[in-house]
């Protein structure tokens, strides 16, 4: 079906990520698997080419674009290449509105500059290690020193991605006892340097997929924070958590579709070159049945989350459509990218093979940024249930 949501500048855009990505990525793909993350010079070429500074405005060096459409693009081409840009999505996607939007003019004149050089790369830290989708339970601390001047952090967080890369790491933790009538107030956004006296990073954790995307436990003892690094309101974090969510899923649900848009060309690629019993494997009606199936599947989802693209850049996506985008692409992700594996044979399982990489690197997808039984919550509070 014919995708009507790209501009002439959208395609150029597209071309030139695809040239970078060929030059730039592909020949390092196993050296980056190998050590677990990009080198950081990866990042100081996207900060030269553009793509991290995309969305931040203008006067602070960055492209001034609004439309998510160009993050979107850059998901399809690092899924098409079967590559990875390490925390990108985090620090592009994640981070930035909540700078855009909760960062004082004085922060924003600090920080984006180097947020769109590369120079800052950042991370956020919610998952604590009792404390997953439940937000409200966060136990990491940060008192106001006696004097006013800065915050003592102490706590631990798990499961972090960009962990290791990060300069500056947005902590969510608890400015207020925990009030057990009121269990979303006390939270606040500490944007905390990662050279400061008591921070470290602990165990880079070591996962069956996303191999290029540090992910690590943080510990936080004593770390002074100044109060200047306070991102918004004191205890007002909770309500900005959430204000980000329909953004941070639909990225989800965008990179499901285009990772098995991936797994269905390499599949029908694969099928065609096999031959069994003397004849190709995609010749077989199970084959072609199983491969149309998926093409179906791939398509009704890629439709969906390009209109959600679009409500998104209309400020017009809600929690609820945001939800449905992600509990549905990434089920459906799920299905297909298994079957195109199995089409694979016992190839499938071999790490050498791109499938291999696709069927490890989605399987997170229905876990992170809200869990599908999460999602289903939400969809089913839409409904009035």
């Amino acid at each position: 079906m014919q995708r009507t949501i790209f501009t002439r500048e959208h395609d150029e855009f597209r071309q030139l990520v695809r040239d970078f990505i060929t030059k730039e990525v592909a020949p390092h793909r196993e050296e980056w698997d190998e050590h677990g993350r990009p080198p950081r010079e990866f990042f100081h070429k996207l900060g030269e080419l553009g793509i991290l500074g995309i969305q931040v405005p203008e006067e602070f060096g960055g492209g001034g674009e609004t439309s998510f459409k160009y993050s979107a693009i850059i998901f399809e081409e690092v899924a098409r290449a079967g590559v990875s840009f390490g925390s990108y999505t985090v620090h592009c996607c994640l981070i930035l509105p909540y700078l855009l939007e909760y960062g004082t003019p004085e922060q924003k004149r600090r920080w984006l500059p180097v947020f769109a050089s590369g120079e800052l790369m950042t991370a956020i830290a919610m998952t604590e290690p009792g404390t997953g989708s439940d937000l409200a339970n966060i136990a990491t601390t940060a008192k106001l020193s006696t004097d006013g001047t800065h915050y003592v952090v102490n706590g631990s967080k798990t499961f972090i991605t960009g962990g290791v890369t990060a300069d500056m790491i947005l902590t969510v933790c608890r400015t207020s006892p925990f009030d057990p009538d009121n269990r979303r107030h006390g939270l606040s956004i500490l944007c905390v340097p990662t050279d400061a006296e008591g921070f470290s990073v602990g165990r880079k954790l070591d996962k069956i997929g996303l191999r290029q995307q540090d992910t690590a436990e943080l510990s936080y003892n004593d770390v002074k924070v100044p109060v200047e690094n306070l991102l918004g309101e004191k205890d007002a974090a909770f309500s900005y958590l959430t204000h980000n969510l329909p953004q941070e899923r639909l990225s989800i649900a965008l990179n499901a579709v285009a990772q098995s848009e991936a797994a269905l060309r390499l599949a029908t690629d694969y099928t065609r070159e096999r031959v069994v019993f003397g004849k190709p494997v995609s010749s077989f009606q199970n084959t072609k049945f199983v491969l149309a199936e998926c093409a179906t599947e791939v398509e009704v989802a890629r439709v969906y989350v390009d209109h959600c693209l679009e409500l998104l850049d209309r400020g017009e996506l809600t929690v609820a459509d945001a939800a449905k985008a992600k509990l549905h692409a990434t089920e459906m992700a799920a299905r297909v990218i298994d079957r195109c594996l199995q089409l694979h044979g016992g190839y499938g399982y071999i790490t050498e093979y791109p499938i291999a990489r696709l069927y490890t690197d989605t399987r997170v997808s229905r876990i992170y940024g809200g869990t599908s039984e999460v999602m289903k919550t939400i969809i089913a509070k839409s409904l009035g249930l």
